[in-house]
């Protein structure tokens, strides 16, 4: 009898642990079938608001609006990686006047970079939007690697070390060190928020980016864009 009891307490765990392992594994599925649907809508959707034509020759198209989707929808990033708030919206489509016009991106400056934000205490350096657009490479951002570009929305690190700290070797466009700023990183950039991102969501944001015509910028410095 005891036996019996022994074998049947073993078999009903067995069946509970089994039970609870398939309910979290339908749970696991459901839930990875919701996210499927959420971002076939995102892809959906990012295509349809693309301001600028999209190269998508060779490019994942899902991933691509995808990307569209967090760049236009969510994170306004041509707010800030445009020349300013003159010439981000295209003659007769600035949607903060007078009438209600319709919102109409000025393609010539998309993500092209190059909007002053003046500095952030006195006497130290400008803070100015880099030129996001793919350069001859295809690839977005002045030719950055997906790794490139993924260790910089995880960091903030400025590859471009326009702003760096003040040292006994830097003297000049630099952050001094009584400030609390650290010169090495991207500044206003928001990449603390972009850090918590998935790794699929900042690829498709470079999928996205490896899409929209290049922007060849100024002739040069770091906002100019080797396009051919």
């Amino acid at each position: 009898m005891k036996t019996f009891t022994l074998r049947t307490g073993r078999c009903l765990a067995s069946t509970i642990t089994a039970l609870a392992l398939l309910a979290g594994s339908c749970v696991t599925s459901l839930a990875l079938a919701a996210d499927s649907v959420d971002d076939d809508a995102k892809v959906t959707r990012g295509l349809e608001i693309a301001p600028v034509p999209l190269n998508l020759r060779g490019k994942n198209r899902e991933l691509v609006g995808l990307g569209s989707y967090f760049v236009n929808a969510v994170a306004g990033c041509n707010d800030c990686h445009s020349a300013g708030p003159q010439v981000t919206y295209a003659p007769g489509g600035n949607p903060y006047f007078k009438g209600n016009p319709p919102t109409i991106i000025n393609q010539a400056t998309y993500l092209g970079g190059g909007r002053n934000f003046g500095s952030l205490l006195p006497g130290t350096p400008e803070i100015v939007s880099r030129n996001l657009t793919p350069d001859r490479t295809g690839r977005p951002a002045g030719g950055l690697t997906f790794a490139q570009f993924m260790h910089i929305l995880r960091t903030g690190e400025d590859r471009d070390h326009l702003h760096p700290n003040c040292s006994a070797t830097v003297t000049g466009n630099c952050f001094p060190a009584p400030q609390p700023f650290n010169g090495e990183l991207l500044q206003i950039m928001p990449w603390p928020l972009y850090q918590s991102m998935r790794e699929r969501d900042l690829r498709a944001i470079y999928e996205y980016l490896r899409a929209v015509p290049c922007i060849q910028g100024p002739p040069t410095g770091v906002l100019h864009n080797d396009c051919t």
